[in-house]
């Protein structure tokens, strides 16, 4: 490999106004009530604050994010359709279960987007349960595709046996997991996270408001969910944007609802007070052009696969530090997604980021012609 330097002055939007204003400090985080929290960005993923986030904790109702997040997954493989006529059980009808219901009727014909708004606005039990029949046929067959779906996620420490979130010695996550969940939602099905927003939903005539309080104490929050049981105490997931910065927290278990909601907010305000995120390159642009060897072309496109976000303290950019290192010989053939290097950034002592660099366009082996000319070359190099 060798080593390119990035000059910092051509990294796109690095540079601003206040660049050589001196930088705010950053605080130590604030102190909560909650057993377990953290605070992460969801374009850069950089953790803002954490404790005990790996702790095995009860999510309680915040598993319906990964009851949505299943049912989401069902609606775009076409397995079921929002429209689809649900015949409520006598296992899910509200009378059977307990905690919070959206108060559907044994035998009645609910729609699957109602459904959905009872799980999500109205984190009911009852609809939990009846959504899980209407994709899997059972509650436990369900519970296997949330199982699916958080080890996809790379939620390795959390196992689910219910759509509810019901109290279970084996149904258990860790706040970094739930926050790992909360990403994949919002980035997976942006359009359907609209959901986690609505105030209010009425169904049999019963108004019921979302418990996520957040949602009227500040205009930045548009999600996620909250949960309660005694053993678990007030959890919430919740998500916020301010600009183009957006940052996911977890709070669980914190002793009262009202302690639950404020932190929350202390830790969405110091994430927006002294940190901020921006994009530093887009997907499939063009950061260097590399030599390849004996190909119909004479260089290869080298980029990156996914938009690439870096968060750091507020006023700090120019000491952002950035570098690529690419393979030294390349040789053709060349295939679109190939790695050939890596973009390293680092902030002081830190690592942003290190991601590979790839092939933005195939390269197909030159003619004989071309390969004998490149051969005689490289005797030489």
């Amino acid at each position: 490999m060798r080593a390119v330097s990035l000059l910092i002055t051509l990294l796109a939007g690095l540079f601003s106004p206040n660049l050589l204003a001196a930088p705010d400090l950053v605080p130590a985080p604030p102190q909560l009530s909650a057993s377990a929290s953290l605070l992460v960005d969801h374009h850069s993923g950089r953790v803002l604050v954490e404790h005990n986030s790996e702790a095995r904790v009860e999510p309680a109702s915040i598993t319906k994010i990964m009851t949505s997040y299943v049912a989401f997954q069902a609606l775009r493989d076409n397995s079921i359709q929002l429209d689809d006529e649900v015949r409520i059980s006598k296992n899910a009808r509200y009378k059977h279960t307990e905690g919070s219901r959206m108060f559907i009727e044994y035998n009645s014909l609910v729609s699957v987007e109602d459904l959905l708004r009872g799980v999500i606005v109205q984190s009911g039990n009852d609809a939990s349960i009846a959504l899980a029949e209407h994709i899997a046929g059972s509650e436990e067959s369900f519970a296997e595709l949330m199982n699916h779906y958080a080890k996809a996620l790379g939620m390795d420490n959390t196992h689910f046996t219910n759509s509810t979130g019901w109290p279970d010695e084996d149904h258990y996550t860790t706040a970094e997991d739930l926050a790992k969940l909360a990403r994949a939602m919002i980035s997976d099905f942006p359009e359907e996270y609209a959901m986690f927003a609505e105030r209010r939903f009425t169904h049999n005539d019963i108004q019921q408001s979302n418990r996520n309080r957040l949602l009227w104490l500040d205009g930045r929050v548009d999600g996620i969910k909250t949960g309660f049981t005694e053993s678990a105490d007030y959890c919430l997931v919740s998500s916020a944007k301010d600009n183009d910065m957006r940052l996911i927290s977890v709070v669980m278990g914190s002793p009262r609802a009202e302690q639950r909601d404020e932190d929350s907010r202390k830790l969405l305000n110091y994430g927006f007070r002294f940190y901020e995120t921006f994009p530093l390159y887009d997907a499939d642009e063009t950061l260097t052009e590399i030599r390849i060897w004996k190909g119909a072309q004479e260089m290869v496109a080298l980029g990156l696969e996914e938009p690439l976000y870096i968060t750091i303290p507020r006023g700090q950019r120019r000491n952002v530090e950035a570098n690529m290192k690419v393979d030294s010989m390349i040789m053709a053939p060349a295939q679109k997604g190939q790695e050939y290097g890596t973009v390293n950034l680092t902030f002081g002592e830190e690592q942003l980021a290190s991601k590979p660099l790839v092939a933005l366009h195939d390269v197909e082996e030159g003619s004989l012609w071309r390969k004998l000319l490149d051969n005689i070359k490289l005797l030489f190099k």
